[in-house]
């Protein structure tokens, strides 16, 4: 299928892109949500956390990006997502519906692990316009998942902490590789999600096997959130960067770039039927959408 990647600029986001090529679908351009005058949003759906970063990633995949900014906030936080136009979901779904214009695509990556809040949402809006969801991280056990992105080369540093066991003088900018074995640690200490999934970390990814150039930053600054004395809160503001070229044609694809590591797919035969119910599921999401006329009427 011809995909279109949600990206956030983190691991996960981009890791499933490269579960998407293994599968053999066509990753055709990116889509992305940014705040507003804003380093980070007080968001349930979105990381805005180095947000600053996301325009390099159209030249350093060669893909084109789609970008719009948040102008929703979260006000439907049940766990089930009914249609509001002032909620940032609906930010999403025009998003969506600006790149139908401009791109053919059958199908979204998203790199949900774990979260139904967030999964329902873009499931929903999946739905109502006539799409698949593609997340091949969904659920899978966060200790391999980890592993994996690291066996797959994907080069993630933390860009924001927010738990105990994780200082940010100490841990921002540190590599998920350098960080495995302690977020292990502390997981079996403090039961944290080892991938982050509770909202304790997030990442940027700076190369990957898909990257043609890879991104290197030259300048940041430490902002602290919050100096709790159990779990400070802190992220990183990026100042300066650029993109080096990593010797790779631009004409070669995707799918060409990711055989050069002789990478094997990942997905096993269970998650391959999770994956077949759910879309199943979204089909059955849709057809209801449209008898009850769930479509936003928001203007951008």
């Amino acid at each position: 299928m011809r995909v279109l990647g949600l990206v956030s600029g983190g691991k996960d986001s981009c890791y499933n892109l490269i579960e998407c090529v293994r599968e053999g679908h066509d990753i055709v351009a990116l889509g992305n949500l940014k705040p507003i005058e804003k380093d980070e949003l007080d968001s349930f759906m979105y990381q805005t956390v180095g947000h600053d970063v996301i325009d390099l990633y159209a030249e350093a995949l060669g893909l084109p990006l789609f970008r719009k900014s948040i102008s929703g906030k979260s006000l439907v936080t049940e766990l089930n997502y009914e249609c509001n136009e002032d909620d940032e979901v609906e930010d999403l779904c025009l998003l969506l519906k600006d790149v139908q214009e401009k791109v053919a695509f059958e199908a979204v990556a998203v790199g949900a692990i774990l979260s139904d809040y967030q999964r329902i949402r873009v499931e929903n809006v999946c739905a109502r316009l006539g799409i698949k969801c593609l997340a091949y991280l969904w659920q899978r056990e966060q200790d391999r998942l980890l592993q994996d992105m690291i066996d797959s080369q994907v080069h993630a540093v933390l860009i924001k902490v927010a738990t105990l066991g994780l200082l940010p003088q100490k841990h921002l900018m540190s590599t998920i590789e350098q960080m495995q074995s302690h977020l292990q640690d502390m997981s079996a200490k403090f039961g944290i999600n080892v991938c982050g999934e509770g909202g304790e970390y997030e990442t940027m990814t700076l190369d990957c096997p898909l990257f043609l150039k890879k991104i290197i930053i030259d300048e940041y600054k430490i902002v602290m959130h919050s100096d709790d004395a159990f779990a400070p809160v802190g992220y990183v503001k990026f100042q300066s960067m650029h993109l080096e070229d990593k010797g790779i044609d631009r004409g070669t694809s995707l799918r060409e770039r990711l055989d050069l590591y002789h990478f094997p797919s990942r997905l096993s035969e269970e998650l391959r039927s999770r994956i077949s119910i759910r879309e199943n599921l979204e089909e059955q999401a849709y057809v209801e959408s449209k008898r009850i006329g769930c479509i936003s009427n928001k203007q951008n």
